[in-house]
């Protein structure tokens, strides 16, 4: 009887302390856009399992890739609404509520994605981030390499002039267009899921994406040419909504902006190896791969394309640049 009891007695304690941890146990979602197989995903999936141990299971972190929750621009809305607790999204909507921080979306501003990584720990990237949260409430707690973009078409370009007249998809992002309309492009704003067949019957002659999008879209079938015009280095931002961020404790706000920033990094490294392998890959096949004048790009950029013009400040794109 004695042992009867005492097992009850333990397993009643057990049930308890289960319910008392499911009950202290915050249970978050992370929504982004991409595909499972990429490391903006994988990464993500690593941090919520790395918070969940660091915080000793006080919050488990849902993570839904994809679109799973809405298009980009939804999920940013979503921040607001509180349907979503963070998200990794690009700054071009980041500086719907903020102008400035676009700027680094500028042609040339970075010279490569350890230069990206740096300004991440600089004082210029924290004043622009404060900036962002003022005006929108988030938080942004890490910023990732997303790749540098280049150029794709069907002949052969060496320098700005080349462009000239060429239609070329460019996504309808300010930024984006500065390059090639300064160089006499004429762009062209093709939904995504589009642009392989744009390409294939002539709606368009060129498009411009990292590498990686150019391998995972097979737009080197369509294309004859890759030219490194190395325009943006484009990344993307970890947000987390203002209601979540206030009600995290300081020492859950510290972890949180770790481990998101460790992720970040491990998604980077994994993106730039990947990028350095398709140079190789793509003169493997055959496919021209060509570098270019960026000297010359960037100088007829400066001229043609006043920053101010997208909401941006010549001192924030100064401060940046001078980074080492």
């Amino acid at each position: 009887m004695k042992f009867k009891l005492t097992a009850i007695l333990g397993a009643t304690a057990a049930i308890l302390a289960s319910a008392l941890t499911a009950q202290a146990q915050t249970v978050l979602k992370w929504a982004h856009v991409y595909e499972t197989s990429e490391p903006f995903h994988t990464e993500s999936v690593w941090a919520a399992a790395e918070i969940n141990k660091r915080t000793n299971g006080r919050y488990k972190i849902d993570v839904f890739p994809a679109s799973q929750l809405g298009k980009e621009a939804d999920i940013n809305q979503g921040l607001k609404l509180g349907t979503v607790d963070m998200i990794i999204s690009g700054s071009s909507f980041a500086a719907r509520e903020y102008p400035p921080i676009g700027v680094t979306y500028f042609p040339y501003i970075f010279r490569d994605p350890a230069h990206l990584i740096t300004y991440t720990k600089s004082d210029v990237f924290k004043r622009l981030a404060e900036g962002y949260e003022k005006a929108s409430g988030n938080h942004i707690t890490a910023v990732t390499y997303y790749g540098t973009r280049h150029t794709t078409s069907n002949k052969p370009i060496a320098k700005c002039a080349d462009m000239k007249g060429l239609k070329i998809r460019v996504p309808d992002v300010p930024a984006y267009l500065a390059m090639p309309r300064a160089c006499g492009a004429n762009t062209t704003p093709i939904a995504f899921a589009e642009v392989y067949l744009a390409l294939q019957n002539g709606t368009v002659e060129a498009q411009e994406n990292p590498l990686t999008t150019i391998e995972a879209k097979k737009f080197y079938e369509v294309q004859k040419n890759i030219v490194l015009t190395g325009h943006i280095v484009d990344h993307l931002n970890t947000v987390v909504s203002k209601s979540r961020w206030a009600s995290l404790s300081d020492e859950d706000k510290k972890i949180f902006s770790e481990v998101m920033a460790e992720a970040a990094e491990r998604g980077t490294k994994i993106i730039d190896e990947r990028e350095k392998a398709l140079v190789a890959k793509f003169k493997g096949m055959g496919i021209a791969v060509t570098e270019v004048d960026k000297a010359d790009f960037e100088k007829t950029v400066m001229e043609k394309a006043k920053m101010e013009d997208f909401g941006y400040k010549k001192e924030d794109w100064e401060a940046i640049r001078a980074i080492k």
